[in-house]
């Protein structure tokens, strides 16, 4: 089972896997970020978005597949991703290979999402690069909010500005199987 925790930037996704991840210790946590990371030192993308790259979408889907598959364990992926055509294509490759995704979108306010990108520090050591990354987040704000509409219709919508442990108990509650711990 995958764990889908989408989302805009600052809208609480990492954090939210952080507060699940004590909770639910057989969890694995898979960031399709990392995935971006690695592809950016091979190729650029036209866009500067990895997520524009075919071989980033394919990547992360047979990478989540495998996590399932060979080890048997709920996956959590804290992951933006907002283009219906790139949703459609993951998910669909995980339904494919007949893995079950619950797909959580935090939605909060545009001031919320600001103020806490605002507040973050993406490369400590580069406060150039560290206000680059933060004017291209908030430039993805308007895209995220507006894609709440064209999401699955399974998706689950929760209150991005209630705290990460309210959060984490209706994730619990609705994606956790009957009988498994909750340390």
């Amino acid at each position: 089972m995958i764990v889908w925790v989408n989302g805009a930037f600052g809208s609480g996704k990492s954090t939210l896997v952080d507060e699940l991840r004590p909770r639910w210790p057989e969890a694995l946590v898979f960031d399709p970020e990392m995935i971006g990371f690695v592809l950016r030192e091979i190729v650029e993308s036209p866009t500067g978005d990895f997520q524009d790259l075919r071989l980033w979408r394919r990547q992360v889907a047979s990478l989540a597949v495998g996590l399932v598959e060979e080890h048997h364990r709920p996956v959590l992926v804290p992951m933006t991703l907002v283009n219906a055509a790139y949703v459609d294509e993951i998910f669909g490759a995980l339904r494919d290979a007949d893995v079950s995704v619950h797909h959580f979108f935090l939605k909060a306010p545009r001031e919320v999402l600001e103020k806490r990108i605002d507040g973050r520090s993406f490369t400590p050591d580069d406060p150039e690069q560290d206000e680059q990354v933060r004017r291209w987040c908030k430039g993805k704000i308007e895209s995220c909010l507006a894609a709440a509409d064209t999401l699955p219709s399974d998706t689950v919508f929760l209150d991005g500005e209630l705290t990460p442990e309210e959060l984490a108990d209706q994730v619990l509650a609705r994606a956790r199987p009957e009988g498994t711990s909750s340390t």
